[in-house]
């Protein structure tokens, strides 16, 4: 019943399931609404409204078919401090349609949102999917970086060469794939250091993600709490080659063989074109 919901979201944002041309692009967000901080601090989160709508506009108005999925089927929630026309480039008319057509796919209802889990994604076939985008927000540091659903979905695009796209804070979920995320992520947050698998399939890969110097400047929208380590130092740490833009907060996207990773909300919009220059 949830795919069948997806699809007629699909259909009724003007994309075509039958079309020669159109893609089948899954996106995967967090079924968070926080992330443990240290301390026990909580910080209410989720993914960044424009790190998912600017993609979803261009994947729709280029005909491609979305499916919505989160680890376990659960509607996913949107960081409130996202809503925000600087992350729209000051273009508020911008911001108020991304919620418009984000109100409209019911994403966020916990009766209607046409999100399935990653178990009924397996079961539809990871083949059935073109490509795979994950937008940031802090979310997917709860729990997409240890996700064993995630894991085995993106080691099949890694080893099928399928087009892997992830933004912001994103990239994080790149830890899933390796033979004991959970291990290598709990020894990191309690000592701040940790063992990398040498076979991990990312090794060596070019690689952006929201930078240390960005989670610096960045800070007060924890609320005086403080996260048990930054994405870039884990995924540097695992084998990844980590590359930032100039300035902080500017626009930065990485593209290594299947992999696409942008550094920001602010490259979100590139990483999107990136993902339509592929299934073409």
């Amino acid at each position: 019943m949830k795919l069948l919901r997806s699809l007629a979201v699909a259909l009724a944002f003007g994309t075509s399931a039958i079309s020669a041309h159109a893609g089948n692009v899954l996106i995967v967000l967090s079924d968070s609404d926080h992330l443990d901080l240290k301390d026990g601090k909580v910080f209410a989160t989720g993914f960044y409204l424009n790190e998912l709508m600017q993609p979803v506009k261009a994947l729709r108005d280029a005909g491609h078919e979305i499916t919505f999925a989160t680890p376990k089927g659960t509607a996913p929630a949107v960081d409130k401090t996202s809503i925000d026309k600087m992350y729209f480039g000051g273009d508020e008319a911008a911001m108020t349609d991304s919620e418009k057509q984000l109100a409209e796919l019911g994403l966020l209802s916990r009766d209607r949102s046409p999100v399935v889990s990653l178990a009924r994604i397996e079961q539809i076939g990871y083949d059935h999917f073109d490509a795979v985008y994950v937008p940031g927000g802090h979310a997917p540091m709860q729990d997409l970086l240890v996700s064993s659903e995630l894991g085995k979905l993106l080691s099949y695009f890694h080893e099928n060469g399928k087009t892997t796209a992830l933004a912001c804070h994103g990239p994080i979920a790149l830890l899933s794939t390796m033979a004991d995320a959970k291990g290598f992520v709990g020894q990191f947050e309690t000592t701040g250091t940790a063992r990398a698998n040498a076979d991990w399939i990312y090794a060596g890969y070019k690689f952006t993600v929201f930078s240390n110097r960005e989670e610096e400047m960045a800070k007060g929208l924890l609320g005086g709490g403080e996260m048990k380590f930054y994405p870039q130092d884990a995924l540097t740490l695992a084998g990844g080659e980590f590359s930032q833009a100039n300035a902080p907060f500017d626009g930065h996207v990485v593209m290594d063989r299947e992999l696409i990773t942008g550094q920001n909300p602010a490259s979100a919009p590139a990483v999107a074109q990136e993902l339509l220059s592929r299934l073409k």
